[in-house]
């Protein structure tokens, strides 16, 4: 009935797959958990090899079934889960982030209840109540917190700008249609173009309070990098995709078009060595961040013009 579908990049999976391996066992529904390995060091697969015993050792006539296999190189994010969906054997599939934790009891149960062969759906994401103790990794907390763990109400009011694909389940038939975009091998926005093409199809989008809580917090200068990774990925995206939205997109729009653009880029480019001191200090705000994406991107455009 179901393939979970779990791309592996350097995170020990072994209590994430237990979780649902267990929950999904209770449920009493036929299923299979596929853990993909995207060439992760060995130090990782070390561990995550453990799930080989486990597969050896159960009963894999049961009707939920673990798979473990590790890519020879690494080959990105897009075209490791169209790898996953081809590997599937289950109408509908689930996919999640490996650096997710499991924090209802009913998390499977939830989505089996929910399942729509028209609709997609979106459990959201969650991030601890509370910092953790290093400072070095606020950033990325406080920006999940404020910017990514969204109340189900307000995420359905826009169901394709606020899709996800660190915790979604997708009918088997709609994801061949659409897959991930393989030229996007580096990190962001592939969820982005995901949700045009949900939007541009009319697929149905139900967003439900089912998250999986984000655990695998960056420190602030790695979260810094993937950031500036993923508007370089933006700008790509909108030279092949002119339709392509998003909230920075809008404001770098407006600015070209009342031609101030130039006149701001130069005063956050002044502002740049502040910013990152900011960023990089004990109590970042997000405004900073915000400015400090649009001059990523006014960069990159003046860089591509």
């Amino acid at each position: 009935m179901i393939s979970v579908l779990i791309p592996v990049y350097n995170v020990d999976v072994l209590e994430l797959v237990a979780n649902l391996y267990q929950q999904l066992l209770d449920c009493n529904v036929t299923a299979e958990i596929i853990c993909l390995d995207d060439a992760s060091t060995s130090a990782t697969t070390t561990i995550n090899r453990q799930l080989l015993e486990i597969i050896a050792s159960s009963a894999q006539s049961a009707p939920v079934r673990i798979r473990y296999e590790e890519l020879p190189e690494n080959i990105g994010r897009a075209r490791i889960r169209n790898a996953l969906a081809a590997r599937a054997q289950y109408p509908f599939l689930l996919f999640m982030d490996c650096d997710s934790k499991v924090v209802r009891s009913d998390f499977m149960q939830v989505y089996l209840a929910h399942l729509q062969h028209d609709t997609l759906i979106c459990g959201g994401g969650s991030y601890a109540s509370q910092p953790l103790s290093d400072p070095k990794r606020y950033l990325h907390w406080h920006y999940g917190r404020q910017r990514e763990q969204l109340p189900v109400a307000q995420r359905q009011l826009r169901p394709y700008d606020a899709f996800k694909t660190y915790n979604f389940l997708i009918p088997k038939a709609i994801f061949d249609q659409i897959r991930f975009d393989e030229q996007i091998r580096s990190y962001g926005h592939e969820d982005t173009l995901f949700g045009m093409e949900l939007q541009q199809r009319n697929v149905n989008i139900l967003h439900i309070d089912n998250p999986l809580e984000h655990i695998g917090l960056e420190i602030n200068i790695v979260f810094l990098e993937k950031t500036k990774q993923s508007i370089h990925n933006l700008l790509l995206l909108r030279a092949r995709y002119a339709t392509i939205k998003t909230k920075l997109l809008h404001v770098a729009d407006l600015l070209l078009k009342y031609r101030i653009a130039n006149f701001v880029y130069h005063i956050l480019k002044y502002m740049h060595p502040w910013m990152l001191r900011h960023l990089l200090g004990p109590s970042p705000q997000l405004y900073v961040l915000d400015c400090y994406k649009l001059l990523l991107l006014l960069d990159g455009r003046r860089s591509l013009s």
